[in-house]
């Protein structure tokens, strides 16, 4: 027999019991989905992040500390100017902690049900530091700084129930009520940022108390300068106590949680294994009762003249086809699922080429030794015993 005619007549057979042939390839199907989902998600995340670290990876932390003697340091007034004097420093800005103060939709609320939302005073500049993007309003400028209006974070927002900002809107904070005149969007890198009520300088020092001296700076430096700018910050901000200066890297966290989902990753290609076992044994039990089920037709191919091999290679190759159906089923189901978490995500459609060429290798590879013992058991049956059982 040609190997035309192998696949022929595999190919009849299995249509002859279509239904039988579908859900015996769509258990193979979702095993190999499952592992080219896992692989595209995955790989759709990792662009993210990568993208981020792209974009936020040269944003360095400098925050307030303790002396050698364990008691708070705070940082000095002159460290912004002197960090700025930094050559690879490409922009800076602070903010302060307003200890103290709460936020709260209206003075009717209790005190203790704040939501976790802060209070920050910031410079002008964070927007433009920091890459953060207004959602609603505008940010604080030199005129609405000086007067009782915020700007909220993205989940400082949702704590209270704002999403959209009019010229009435207001929140209770520090016990005044202030403006709200604008909602920003997630701050990837900086969540503190998205978890608080943002005020000017010049009004939290005039009515929250807050002195002049900033509670974290955060630093643009050039890309390829980033590890020589974070040595010599703690001596630049603070020369007198430098080791009071907590300096880090908030693009730490995004490398921290790629290798998290690489982990993760790996335990569900664990479980698309399992599947992949268990549709190739119910493929190999398939193929044992079509192997009995057929005694007739293979006698009747032995009495005819075909060889042991030839029939042995014949159901071999059904194994084949069924499992190779299945995994183009799963790497269609698999790249489906990947571009659904990738649009609902707002993340870039990322498929390997491996993944697609491995489920196809793998979903072969099953089939070949799924068909292998069913094989050996047609190929073992005596003309004559097989047309005398029929």
């Amino acid at each position: 027999m040609r190997p035309g005619d192998v696949l022929r007549t595999g190919g009849a057979a299995l249509l002859a019991r279509p239904w039988r042939t579908a859900l015996s390839a769509l258990g193979i199907a979702v095993g190999i989905g499952a592992a080219v989902a896992v692989l595209g998600v995955s790989a759709s995340s990792r662009a993210a992040l990568l993208a981020q670290l792209g974009a936020q990876g040269n944003l360095i932390t400098v925050g307030a500390g303790q002396g050698l003697s364990g008691t708070p340091a705070a940082l000095p007034t002159t460290a912004p100017g002197m960090i700025a004097r930094i050559p690879p420093v490409q922009g800076f800005t602070a903010v302060g902690y307003v200890a103290g103060a709460t936020v709260r939709r209206t003075a009717a609320i209790p005190a203790v049900d704040t939501g976790g939302v802060s209070v920050l005073a910031a410079q002008l500049d964070l927007p433009r530091t920091l890459g953060a993007r207004v959602a609603h309003g505008a940010f604080l400028n030199a005129a609405t700084a000086r007067y009782p209006a915020t700007v909220l974070g993205a989940a400082a927002a949702a704590t209270l129930g704002i999403d959209r900002v009019t010229p009435v809107t207001q929140v209770f904070l520090g016990g005044t009520y202030f403006t709200v005149v604008g909602i920003l969007r997630p701050v990837p890198l900086t969540p503190e940022i998205d978890q608080a009520a943002i005020v000017g300088f010049p009004v939290a020092g005039r009515m929250l108390g807050l002195g002049g001296h900033p509670t974290s700076i955060y630093v643009r430096a050039l890309p390829d300068q980033v590890r020589a700018v974070t040595t010599v910050l703690p001596f630049t901000a603070n020369p007198s106590q430098p080791e009071a200066v907590q300096v880090s890297r908030p693009s730490a966290l995004l490398a921290a949680r790629a290798t998290a989902r690489t982990a993760l990753t790996g335990l569900f290609l664990a479980l698309g294994a399992v599947a992949v076992i268990v549709g190739a044994m119910g493929v190999a039990n398939i193929m044992v009762i079509s192997v009995l089920e057929r005694r007739t037709e293979i006698g009747l191919r032995r009495a005819l003249g075909a060889r042991r091999h030839q029939v042995a290679t014949q159901f071999v190759v059904e194994s084949l086809v069924l499992c190779g159906l299945g995994g183009v089923g799963g790497i269609a189901l698999g790249a489906l699922a990947t571009a659904v978490y990738a649009v609902t995500s707002g993340h870039p459609l990322v498929v390997p080429l491996t993944a697609l060429a491995g489920g196809v290798g793998v979903a072969l590879a099953v089939g070949a030794i799924a068909g292998v013992y069913p094989a050996i058991r047609a190929a073992r049956l005596a003309p004559t015993e097989a047309l005398r059982a029929s």
